[in-house]
């Protein structure tokens, strides 16, 4: 997948993570962007290991269940960030 159609995909999937999971996610357009493209890996090599069993870096495509699959690695993305970032009080 080139570059554009990479950066369109991160603003999709990384705007529609960011209004669905609850809670504020800070940042700007840059970092929904990167949220989608990570959520776009995360989800791709999700459904890879699940279809072939597999373990193989893939990213989705930029279509309806690409997109789908996108968002839902976007929100296991910030689940993981807001994991491992919080601090201990």
């Amino acid at each position: 997948m080139n570059l554009i159609a990479w950066v369109v995909l991160g603003i999709l999937a990384g705007a529609i993570a960011k209004a669905i999971y609850p809670g504020y996610q800070g940042g700007g357009i840059l970092s929904t962007i990167v949220l989608g493209i990570v959520g776009a890996f995360v989800g791709g090599t999700l459904v890879n290991v699940l279809q072939t069993g597999t373990f193989t870096l893939t990213t989705a495509t930029l279509s309806i269940p690409g997109l789908f699959v996108a968002v839902l690695g976007a929100m296991i993305a910030i689940f993981l960030y807001y994991q491992f970032s919080r601090r201990a009080i």
